[in-house]
This record gives C-alpha cells, structure tokens and sequence, in this order.
C-alpha cells in the first residue's frame, strides 16, 4: 500500500471516529444536560466521570494505535497522529452541529479533553488546531515518503513552545474546570501566538535542507 493509501485511511478512521466520539457526547449530553449544554459546568456522578475518563484514555490508544501502524518512519507516525487526531476532532464538531445544531458558533466555548482535568475553550480553538495538525501532518507524512529526515534544535523549540503554549490557554482556568465556576476570557492572544510557534515548526521542519 502506497503512503497516500495510508494516509488516506488514516484520515478515514479518523472520520468515523469523530462521528462516533459525537454520537457518544449526544446521549452524554442528554444525561448531563437535559436543557442544553453550557457552562459553567455541572458536577457529574463519580461513576459516570470514571466512565469517561477511561474511554478518553482509550481514544488516545486507538488514535495512538493505528498512527503506528499507518507510519514507516518515526516522524510518519507521529504525522499520522496529528492527522487521525485532527480528522477525529473536525468531525466530532461537524456530528454536533448536524445532530444537535451546536455550536451556534464558533465563539461557543466547549469541554475540549478531560485528562489530567477538563481543557476549556471556545470552539474555534480546537478546530483551528485541529486543521493545523491535518495539513501539517499530511505534509510531513507525504515528505517522509521521499525524504525522511530528523527535527534540529529549532524546530524542537518552536514546536515545544507551541503546544506548551496553546495546552495553557486550554488548562489555566482551574475554577472553571474543577470548581464549576464561569471560564475566565480566553487569552486569544496567547492562542494565536501557540498557533504561529507550531505553524512556524511545521514549516522549518518541511523546507529544512
């Protein structure tokens, strides 16, 4: 199987993941929150919190899983995780808005992960990098096909840098996310620096002689 078949199914199992990871929050949603989801978040019983705690530590297995299998080299893999996990994200939303009609938009804010605590944000956040890991990854999977090569100290930086920083945009807010308060206002500025850091890795690391 050629590397663009791969990915191509890469990318399809994280399609039909994402719809199932929707269809999930849809009867989750019915429990939880009978009139709407919405924040402040509500405190849930301690078995059904272990529930999902545990399959979203099995998502990431899954996604994890099939990376490896779909990847030849170590930098495929990690690409074809970026991939199925961007893929998975985008048509999560899409399930959503098709099957709930949410978000209503894009500044909705949304329970992003739950490990180690539940990631806060709006929309948007996850979905603009959600697109990012899908172009960047398919590039790096597709490149590797023809030149494989390893990462320099730079592009370990700004990719570092980068996801520390978008990955505090979505954590800080403890109040928020542990003790139900209403989320602070979202740094957009901290997130739109996190999203030119990793575009700016991604870019070194494909044109990178």
């Amino acid at each position: 199987m050629t590397d663009r078949w791969r990915l191509f199914w890469t990318a399809g199992f994280g399609a039909a993941f994402g719809w199932v990871e929707a269809a999930v929050v849809v009867y989750l949603r019915r429990i939880v929150y009978p009139d709407g989801f919405a924040l402040p978040l509500v405190p849930i019983e301690p078995r059904l919190a272990v529930v999902e705690l545990t399959r979203e530590a099995a998502t990431l297995v899954m996604l994890v899983a099939v990376a490896v299998l779909a990847g030849r080299t170590r930098w495929q893999r990690f690409a074809a995780f970026l991939v199925a996990f961007g893929v998975w994200d985008l048509v999560y939303y899409l399930g959503l808005k098709l099957t709930l009609d949410w978000p209503a938009s894009m500044t909705d804010w949304d329970v992003l992960f739950l490990l180690p605590w539940p990631w806060l944000g709006p929309v948007y956040a996850p979905a603009t990098a959600a697109v990012l890991m899908v172009v960047l990854g398919g590039l790096v999977f597709l490149r590797e096909e023809r030149r494989p090569q390893g990462a320099d100290r730079w592009s370990w930086a700004l990719g570092t840098a980068g996801a520390v920083t978008l990955l505090f945009t979505w954590l800080r807010d403890l109040d928020a996310a542990l003790a139900g308060a209403s989320p602070a206002p979202y740094p957009v500025a901290l997130f739109v620096l996190g999203v030119v850091l990793l575009a700016a890795c991604g870019s070194r690391f494909l044109t990178r002689r």
